[in-house]
């Protein structure tokens, strides 16, 4: 069993990787939703284009996209499922154009096993 000390290393390690720079998908991005009613994992993939600072543009307006936008984007494709391996095989195997880099499949992996998670313990999801 892992120490305290182990743990606490492990969140100083995650919240360091989650504030490095990434490049974005050029394919797009996903937002993760668990709706505990329908009881699903919610998967919509919205398109975006990148400027040459990294910014994710709206493809309609071209402006950068923002995180604390109040304006609602409607997503190019929505997929449902009940498990983390089953939306992953959705997106990966039944279609292989919306995920064009390694570090984002595999940040979804993890995001939707948290997601996958949360459903099944009727917790609230927060997508990292």
């Amino acid at each position: 069993m892992a120490s305290k000390n182990s743990f606490d290393e492990k969140i100083m390690i995650d919240n360091n990787l989650s504030n490095r720079y990434i490049d974005l998908d050029p394919n797009g991005y996903f937002i993760i939703k668990v709706d505990l009613e329908e009881k699903k994992i919610i998967l919509e993939h919205f398109l975006n284009n990148i400027n040459d600072d990294g910014y994710a543009l709206d493809p309609e307006t071209n402006e950068p996209i923002k995180c604390d936008s109040q304006n609602k984007r409607v997503s190019n494709e929505v997929f449902k499922g009940i498990s983390a391996k089953q939306l992953g095989i959705m997106i990966t195997e039944e279609r292989n154009d919306l995920i064009s880099k390694f570090d984002h499949a595999l940040y979804l992996g993890r995001e939707l096993q948290k997601a996958e998670e949360c459903l099944y313990k009727k917790l609230p999801y927060i997508q990292d």
